[in-house]
């Protein structure tokens, strides 16, 4: 395949019909080379689905197809290997005993984990005679309980029905994924976002598709699958990202940050905005030639309550203004017997007595500038809050110390969430088609409002688990939180079944689900293996360095994870295969072996520290060591 591609790079110029034609099948054809080149190493196919010969298999009687992470053919023929996003390929994750389809047989197959790529197995299910094995699968076992070394892997080849139908949901169908630990959340909204990708190319080819994280380690972590699925033009970026360039300069108290994440400073934000515009106080007066146009004041403020009650983003609303102001002095020119042409209108447009009265009426306005003004002017915070917010709110969102200009104003991670409000109620931003948001339960509102705003016109797929809500805003309803983010009729489907974190670690973790205040099903494993150790210690550094030392002995990834103010002290035991990790960024990440050092510290660190605890204990994916001095009822 790569050598038909790249003989095609070489001879598309003398097919092409133009030179335009030529460069951008050349751009085209450059593209799918680069894809097959950095394509990563793995099996070529992972599954096989024969059909039988009756009328149930359709146009599939009698054919026979392997599976795998992307289509494979040769120059001429039917195709070697079908993309398992491909729509005959879902039978390979929904075919039943019940419900065949056709399907007689299904077979998985087994592989080396690394290179060199060897297969090692196979196992067939004869869904005609009854069989399926699910979960008891030999091969789905060896997949799932697979050492975690290295990033996040894809899982084509394991993906449960309920999984699937989540997956192949359709890019006009937003969604929400309620899902506890390891149930694979994470994993179906990224495959989801790559059969979009191969089932709606052209046009999400043009909108883009969006990947939201809640830090950079954790995209990280995930960074390798999309590219792994043959998908590499996917943005995946933190919201803080999204919404600055620039870091945060300044530090909110923790009141005045839940205060700025309040959905109720949207309407101060827009309220704020709005009192800028003002009714004229003057007529518009033209000259064009021998003759002086004239349009009335009160002709003009008709013109902005008009416009005021379409409801408008602020800077759209500007440039309507202007053109009804145009329109008015076109009706006046007209009344004279001219026929104005475009040059005329757009050099009306730009005349000075029209952008003075412009100006004046409804003036320009930057994000920054009208911030600053907030924050360091009381009587216009108390004009744009009254009835909104009390007045000891209003006194802690005021600075202590005003800027001089907004240039010199340092912002802190709310206050960009504030900026990007008032932008959006300026101008409407750059959308996507699609955005997958992780973590979802730990967005504030506003927060929440600023990637509405990027899928005005798309879709979303919103995924998280209520119980490890950990920030000051976390949400407490699906809901509520689907509302924020403008999609409030959107289905939430909650995964329960686990495949990565062990029977026993997930039950120890679950007995916190009652202190939790969260409305959340249980979830339970499938996984019979793992091992729990949870073990009073005198000295906490020491006995982390020899569970460090036994956990070496063993395959796979190697995490301690402590309150943040302890990482410091455990900062040495971190190797190539020991991550040493503060709680706080310890969400969405997995290891083979966990070790938690003193969880009253965790818990004790922040006001929703039992909900750290409870991410933190759930990281494990094979052994979880539990060290503590405070005993475990304190």
């Amino acid at each position: 395949m790569l050598d038909h591609a790249r003989m095609r790079v070489a001879t598309g110029a003398e097919v092409a019909g133009d030179r335009y034609t030529a460069e951008t099948l050349g751009r085209m054809l450059k593209s799918h080379v680069k894809e097959l080149v950095e394509e990563p190493d793995g099996a070529p196919y992972f599954g096989r689905l024969t059909f039988d010969g009756t009328a149930a298999a359709g146009d599939h009687q009698g054919q026979r197809y392997h599976i795998g992470r992307r289509r494979i053919t040769e120059e001429q023929g039917p195709p070697l290997v079908i993309d398992w996003r491909a729509p005959v390929s879902s039978l390979f994750y929904r075919a039943s005993p019940g419900d065949r389809r056709g399907v007689a047989v299904r077979r998985r197959y087994g592989w080396t984990p690394h290179p060199p790529i060897r297969l090692t197995g196979f196992e067939d299910e004869h869904l005609d005679l009854g069989e399926q094995l699910g979960t008891s699968s030999r091969l789905l076992a060896e997949e799932i309980e697979r050492p975690r070394v290295g990033p996040m892997r894809d899982i084509v080849a394991t993906i449960q029905p309920e999984q699937d139908e989540l997956v192949r949901a359709d890019l006009d169908q937003s969604l929400c994924v309620q899902g506890g630990p390891g149930t694979g959340k994470t994993a179906v909204g990224l495959h989801r976002a790559a059969y979009l990708l191969y089932a709606h190319r052209r046009q999400l080819g043009r909108t883009g598709v969006l990947v939201v994280g809640p830090n950079p380690e954790f995209l990280r972590y995930i960074a390798a699958v999309l590219p792994a699925l043959g998908e590499v033009d996917v943005q995946q970026r933190t919201l803080e990202e999204l919404l600055s360039e620039q870091a945060p300069a300044a530090t909110d108290t923790a009141g005045t940050a839940r205060l700025k994440h309040d959905a109720r400073m949207a309407q101060v934000l827009r309220r704020a905005l709005n009192s800028l515009v003002e009714p004229p106080t003057d007529d518009i007066v033209v000259a064009d030639g021998s003759l002086r146009l004239r349009v009335p004041a009160a002709a003009l403020l008709r013109e902005i309550s008009r416009i005021r009650s379409e409801e408008l983003p602020y800077g759209v609303g500007r440039e309507r203004f202007r053109t009804r102001i145009v329109a008015l002095l076109q009706r006046r020119l007209e009344h004279h017997g001219e026929s104005p042409n475009a040059k005329w209108l757009d050099r009306t447009g730009r005349a000075r007595p029209v952008v003075e009265t412009l100006d004046a009426c409804w003036p320009k306005v930057r994000p920054a500038e009208l911030l600053t003004r907030l924050l360091g002017d009381a009587t216009f915070l108390r004009r744009a809050a009254d009835g909104v917010l009390t007045d000891p709110e209003q006194a802690a969102l005021l600075w202590a110390r005003p800027p001089r200009s907004f240039r010199s104003a340092k912002w802190s991670a709310a206050d960009l969430v504030l900026l990007d409000e008032l932008a959006g109620a300026i101008d409407h931003p750059a959308g996507f088609g699609h955005l997958v948001v992780d973590e979802a339960q730990d967005l504030s509102p506003m927060q929440c409002r600023a990637l509405a705003r990027r899928s005005r016109h798309g879709s979303l797929t919103v995924l998280g688990d209520l119980a490890q809500g950990t920030s000051a805003w976390a949400a407490t309803s699906w809901r509520d939180q689907l509302t924020h983010l403008g999609k409030p009729d959107a289905p939430v489907t909650a995964l329960t079944l686990g495949f990565r974190v062990p029977a026993v670690v997930l039950a120890y973790a679950n007995r916190l689900l009652p202190v939790l205040h969260a409305d959340v099903p249980a979830a339970r494993s499938v996984r019979s293996d793992g091992k729990l150790d949870v073990r009073e210690v005198t000295d906490l550094a020491v006995a982390a360095k020899d569970r460090v030392e036994a956990a070496l002995e063993q395959e796979g990834s190697i995490a301690v994870i402590a309150a943040d103010g302890r990482v410091a002290e455990l900062g040495a035991l971190a190797g190539d295969r020991v991550t040493v990790l503060p709680a706080t960024l310890a969400k969405g990440l997995e290891f083979d072996h966990v070790i938690v050092v003193e969880p009253a510290e965790i818990v004790d660190a922040e006001p929703r520290g039992l909900n750290r605890l409870y991410v933190v204990l759930t990281r494990a994916v094979s052994r979880l060591d539990v060290l503590h001095i405070t005993p475990r009822g304190d």
